[in-house]
């Protein structure tokens, strides 16, 4: 049971190849998931900054770690190791419905993968991501829309938003 759960919560990861084997977190709708680029204030490591694209693939695309066919596309680029104000951030709201062009609509209980494709001049590596949206539907207790507006992050970002742990404590409900 998860008693002190608020509406939603934000989870950072900062993608970069010290990152060991594939992560795997469960979000639920509502909730953020911050990426946060490699950054480097000073020359960066002697085999070079990591640079790549962020890629949103099926699971075959995942277990290959290429991001080619149908099921794969672009969502980010983390290209500025070198940024003057700290590194680079994606944000992906897990919601049902978007209404922007480019943002992405996730299920309850589906799982959606990442994989990053270093650049060729980059000292990367590929690194793989496993997102499990909780719940199935029916499993859900309705949130009252007034409830929602409350719980909009302003800016839209999650800006300011507690890191979670990797996992996630609900399954059966909301909270």
């Amino acid at each position: 049971e998860c008693l002190g759960r608020t509406l939603f919560q934000a989870l950072g990861m900062i993608w970069n190849k010290s990152n060991q084997g594939d992560a795997v977190v469960e979000l639920v709708l509502n909730d953020y998931l911050d990426i946060f680029c490699p950054h480097y204030d000073g020359p960066g490591p002697p085999d070079g900054p990591e640079t790549f694209a962020l890629y949103m693939v099926d699971r075959q695309g995942y277990e290959a770690c290429q991001a080619q066919g149908p099921g794969a596309f672009k969502r980010w680029e983390c290209a500025l190791p070198f940024a003057p104000f700290g590194p680079v951030r994606f944000s992906e709201k897990i919601q049902r419905f978007t209404p922007f062009s480019l943002g992405f609509e996730f299920l309850p209980g589906e799982t959606y993968y990442y994989i990053s494709v270093p650049a060729p001049e980059s000292s990367g590596r590929c690194l793989k991501l496993q997102v499990s949206v909780c719940c199935k539907e029916s499993s859900n207790r309705p949130i009252p829309s007034e409830a929602l507006e409350r719980a909009a992050p302003l800016g839209g970002k999650g800006e300011g938003l507690p890191a979670l742990s990797v996992s996630c404590c609900c399954c059966s409900q909301f909270c």
